[in-house]
């Protein structure tokens, strides 16, 4: 590393800017957004929504602070938890591969395409979505670019579908409710309905967002698109790529002086405002849009378990417009499961790869990292057929179980990130008063809610 400091570069535009928030809400869009929520509003209407709300804010500030190290440093966050004990790397592994190597977006896609395809088992279709999600991600030169261009289209594609699909079914007294869920209303309750799963609840306001220890990839993402110090980081490269080599881990910060700080003030303001409009407003809105349109379409009705409710869903779009439509929302459907399941390989297998790397290696070494992210990659998309192939099949009820173990990772990393940034960056760089609290506000709504999971549980 040079022993002279870098100036932090000039911050691009705004429009140029947007790209790695996308990849944040892809995470979210075939889990909370899809399933976790609007099967909340199917069974208890929208008095539940001020969680969905409360749930992308929490998540909003973890990742601008995931960031703000990222931008300072030009290193991901494990890089600089390493510094602070060994035991870190240990801790992010085991609660990173566990969680999400539970294939259940798979699962759920498969359901919905075997719909269309009976006569082909649920199972070929699992295994041949994990097998192409290794595939996608294995090709191409830069792995965040894959991922960008490909969060970019099922987003692009998905949401208007279901903008359209709103304005055509919902009425007035959808939104009425939408609006009193938002401030806690229900249907004759406020805040929480006598019978609501205290796990369901939880699962959800866990992904109300991308959930876990994947909302800390977002410091990987920055750092690929070169945003602040990252732009003099090297790029996890394709198994194709001719940059598949060493590189390093270690980041190195700016020198304090007037222009630099004028400097990390812009892209602050540019960070903030590129998450603010592409990853909590989309996620709200989508959450807000599928939840008032499944209590429009469903519920009061009799539903099974599972994915039941997306199917009666699609058969009551089918009555109210054009059948075409309704195997259209199901297209859908599977199109952003999928797009989830690839996000979700793709951020757990960096961050599963770099910690391990980071147990072993001298300081500044260089290390084949790419080498290490397509090991991680294609060891979860094995174990996620060996989990299938056992018997744990039930789409949502993997999902949901995914869902609870991470929401336990997150509620750890608002201490994490709120000490690493407190000791790694100077006084002036470093979050404000309003932000350590709704950090800790974060940390202890996920400890009630875990502890209250556990004893109904236990019960």
């Amino acid at each position: 590393m040079p022993n002279q400091k870098l100036d932090l570069p000039v911050p691009p535009s705004l429009w140029r800017s947007i790209g790695p928030s996308f990849i944040l809400l892809g995470l979210a869009l075939g889990s909370g957004e899809l399933l976790l929520w609007p099967y909340l509003a199917v069974n208890w209407g929208l008095g539940l929504m001020w969680g969905a709300l409360l749930g992308v804010s929490f998540q909003y500030v973890l990742n601008t602070e995931v960031m703000r190290y990222s931008l300072y440093w030009g290193e991901s966050v494990f890089t600089g938890f390493r510094r602070l004990s060994i035991l870190l790397p240990v801790w992010f592994i085991f609660s990173t591969f566990i969680p999400w190597s539970l294939p259940g977006f798979s699962s759920a896609a498969s359901d919905i395409f075997g719909q269309f395809l009976p006569g082909i088992p649920k199972g070929v279709f699992t295994i041949g979505l994990l097998l192409l999600t290794g595939l996608l991600l294995s090709s191409g030169r830069s792995v965040y670019k894959t991922m960008e261009r490909f969060q970019k289209v099922s987003i692009f594609i998905g949401l208007p579908f279901i903008l359209f699909l709103a304005y055509k079914i919902t009425n007035p007294s959808d939104w009425t409710a939408l609006a009193g869920g938002l401030i806690g209303k229900g249907d004759g309750w406020w805040f929480f309905p006598e019978g609501v799963a205290i796990a369901s609840f939880l699962g959800a306001f866990a992904y109300a967002g991308a959930g876990g220890n994947l909302n800390l990839a977002q410091s990987y993402y920055i750092k690929e698109k070169g945003f602040g110090m990252g732009k003099y980081m090297p790029k996890l490269s394709s198994l194709f790529s001719k940059n598949f080599k060493a590189m390093r881990l270690e980041g190195q910060t700016f020198g304090d002086t007037p222009a630099n700080r004028r400097k990390w003030l812009a892209w602050w303001r540019l960070v903030n405002l590129e998450h603010f409009l592409v990853f909590a407003t989309l996620s709200a809105v989508t959450i807000a849009v599928l939840s008032v349109l499944a209590r429009s379409l469903v519920y009061g009705s009799e539903v099974e378990s599972g994915l039941a409710f997306l199917y009666t869903e699609a058969q009551e779009i089918s009555l109210r417009t054009l059948p075409v439509l309704g195997t259209a929302f199901l297209l859908i459907a599977a199109i952003m499961l999928f797009s989830t399941q690839v996000g979700v390989l793709e951020s757990s297998s960096r961050i599963i790869s770099e910690n391990v790397i980071l147990l072993f290696k001298r300081k500044n070494q260089k290390v084949h990292l790419s080498k290490f992210f397509y090991i991680a990659l294609w060891s979860q998309v094995g174990l996620g057929m060996l989990v299938y192939l056992i018997g744990f099949k039930e789409a949502r009820s993997l999902i949901l179980l995914s869902a609870v173990l991470n929401a336990a990772a997150m509620m750890v990393s608002f201490v994490l990130i709120y000490i690493l940034n407190r000791s790694r960056l100077a006084a002036t760089y470093q979050a404000s008063r309003w932000r350590i609290i709704a950090m800790a506000a974060a940390f202890l709504f996920f400890l009630y809610f875990l502890i209250q999971t556990v004893n109904s549980g236990l019960g």
